[in-house]
Formats: C-alpha cells, sequence, structure tokens
C-alpha cells in the first residue's frame, strides 16, 4: 500500500474553464443530435425516479435526446414524469419471466439495446436498476455491447454494485467512468486494495484504485469530489451544499455523461486547450461543477426544503451563470 500514499501537488481542477472549453456553441446550422444522445440504462418497479432524474437532467444541461431503458413496470411512471424522454420498456425482472426460456428472452433484451446502441452518445448504466439478478445478467451483456462499439459508459447506483462483483465488465476500458458515494467506493476499496478506506491518503489510495481496475476513471463523491485515471488526481470543491437529498448522484450521472461525450468529440477535432486532456476526466470535473453549482443556488433558495427536481431547475440557471449562451 506503499501506491497509496505517494502522491502530492495541487490538485484543485480549474473546473470553470474547463467546463467552459468543452461546451458547445449554439449553433442555429447545427441539427438535433449532434449536442448528444444519451440512455439511461435503468428503472424498475421500486426505483423510478433515479433514471428520470439522470435523463432529465441530461436534457436540461443541453443533450438533444434522452432515452431511458427500464422494465415494463417502471414504463408508464416514468413516461408520465416528462414527454420529453423516450423510453423503452424492455428490460425484464426474473419474478416477471416465470419459468420462460431465460436465455431466449436475455438476448431479446440485449439485442433490442444493441439496435440503438450506435446512435448513443454515452450511457449511463445503474440509476434505479436494482439488483434482480436476471436483470443484472442483462445489463452485463449490454456493458460488453457498449465496449465493443467504443461508447463512453457511466456507472453509477446499482451498476457499481454489479461491476464491483464482476470488475472484468469495466476493467481496461478507457471510456469508463465509475460514480461511487461514500460506501460504494468502501465496497470497491476493499474488493479491488483489499484494505480499508484511508481518509488520511486519500488522493494516493484514489489513484492506485483507478491504475488497480485499469484505464477506467473514478469520481469519488464527497465534501470535494475526487476524480482519477490512474494517471492523475484531480479535485472539484467549488460551491456546494450542505443539503444532501437522495438523487443528486443521478444528476450527476447524467452532467457527467453529457459533458464526457462533448469533451470526447473536443478531443476527436483536435480542439483541446485545457488540461487534463483525458475526456473521462473533463467530463467528471465539468459535471461536478456544475452540479454544486446548481445544488448551492438551489439551497439558496430553499434552505433544508432542497430537494432533487429544486437542483435540477437550477442546472439552467448554473449554466447560464458559467458559460453564458451568446
Amino acid at each position: 500500500m506503499q501506491e497509496t500514499h505517494s502522491f502530492s501537488g495541487n490538485v484543485e481542477a480549474d473546473s470553470l474553464s474547463i467546463l467552459r472549453a468543452i461546451t458547445p456553441i449554439l449553433d442555429p446550422v447545427r441539427y438535433k443530435g449532434q449536442a448528444g444522445k444519451i440512455a439511461v440504462i435503468g428503472g424498475c418497479r421500486e426505483y423510478t425516479g433515479a433514471p428520470y432524474f439522470a435523463a432529465i437532467s441530461a436534457l436540461k444541461i443541453g443533450a438533444d435526446l434522452s432515452h431511458v431503458f427500464c422494465t415494463k413496470d417502471a414504463a408508464p411512471v416514468i413516461k408520465s414524469y416528462s414527454p420529453e424522454l423516450i423510453v423503452h420498456p424492455i428490460l425484464e425482472e426474473s419474478y416477471n419471466i416465470g419459468g420462460g426460456d431465460k436465455e431466449q428472452i436475455s438476448a431479446k433484451v440485449v439485442a433490442e439495446v444493441d439496435k440503438w446502441m450506435e446512435r448513443f452518445d454515452c450511457l449511463v448504466v445503474g440509476p434505479g436498476l436494482g439488483r434482480d439478478p436476471f436483470l443484472l445478467d442483462c445489463v452485463s451483456e449490454i456493458i460488453k455491447q457498449a465496449r465493443r462499439s467504443n461508447v463512453p459508459i457511466v456507472v453509477d447506483g446499482d451498476g457499481l454494485f454489479l461491476v464491483t462483483n464482476s470488475l472484468e465488465l469495466v476493467s481496461g476500458y478507457p471510456l469508463a467512468v465509475l460514480t461511487p458515494n461514500v460506501n460504494e467506493y468502501k465496497r470497491l476499496v476493499q474488493k479491488i486494495l483489499n484494505c480499508e478506506v484511508d481518509g488520511d491518503a486519500a488522493h494516493g489510495q484514489l489513484l492506485s484504485l483507478a491504475k488497480r481496475i485499469g484505464g477506467v476513471t473514478i469520481l469519488r463523491k464527497g465534501k470535494s469530489d475526487l476524480i482519477s485515471d490512474g494517471e492523475t488526481v484531480k479535485s472539484v470543491s467549488i460551491f456546494g451544499s450542505p443539503r444532501r437529498c437522495g438523487g443528486q448522484g443521478d444528476i450527476l450521472s447524467g452532467s457527467v455523461a453529457v459533458f464526457l461525450s462533448w469533451a470526447k468529440k473536443v478531443a476527436a477535432e483536435g480542439n483541446l486547450s485545457v488540461s487534463p486532456e483525458n475526456p473521462t476526466m473533463l467530463g467528471c470535473i465539468a459535471g461536478s461543477a456544475l452540479l454544486r453549482k446548481a445544488a448551492s443556488l438551489a439551497f439558496e433558495d430553499k434552505r433544508r426544503s432542497t430537494l432533487t427536481g429544486d437542483i435540477i431547475e437550477c442546472l439552467g440557471r448554473s449554466f447560464e451563470d458559467i458559460c453564458p449562451a451568446h
């Protein structure tokens, strides 16, 4: 574990400059889809809010289209939240397939997602997914599809439960982002580094964790968000709110997905003028900064009553404050 104690240096990211550098201009000659097409894989009968929060946040930030692939029970509920989302009721849980042919049903689910895969700029895997074994097996195959198609993946919520127990799904994939909270991060550290979280060596331990998984970028959520791709560590400490209502992580995953897709395009065009240059790092930094700004604005108004919806409503104003749309 010596490796976890060796990191030093100034790690605070210039998050506002990064956000401005990777945000595309609003150009009237652009057509629908060029500002991003995001898909959320999640939503079951118990959890319908999380995939909605992630998907609608992507739209509020500036993505053109936002899809949700969820179970049949979750779909009518998610559709009722907003007509803006494209909802695909194709995922299945164990209780719903009875004695059916699991392999055949799984192949059908995966094939349905695969028809859409090449259209997406980023997947968000995990919000409201639940832990049904059959559903998780299907999502494992969807992640493999995304890797084969070179589609970026942001893993959150129950998606982190899945990849923590099946690390090969993301290991070695440089377009994968993991966004663990305190408890999810603890499980990752215990599983992969075989030790406990070390608060005194937080930067070095995160660096080691990302390096050990191989290629992925990890955004460790906290009072300050820490981000590492195994090569460097950056933190985002600006703004923020003392209110910790459930759902903020879903906003973050949708935000990171959009900014990651934008950063990837800017990098491909050779127009990056900021550091670090890794699009996954840039997406995490920008997404973190914008969420923290929106949360701080929502808290100014709502105080203890701040809810996830209040923060989502502040995303546009926050973006305008940081990066005005001319």
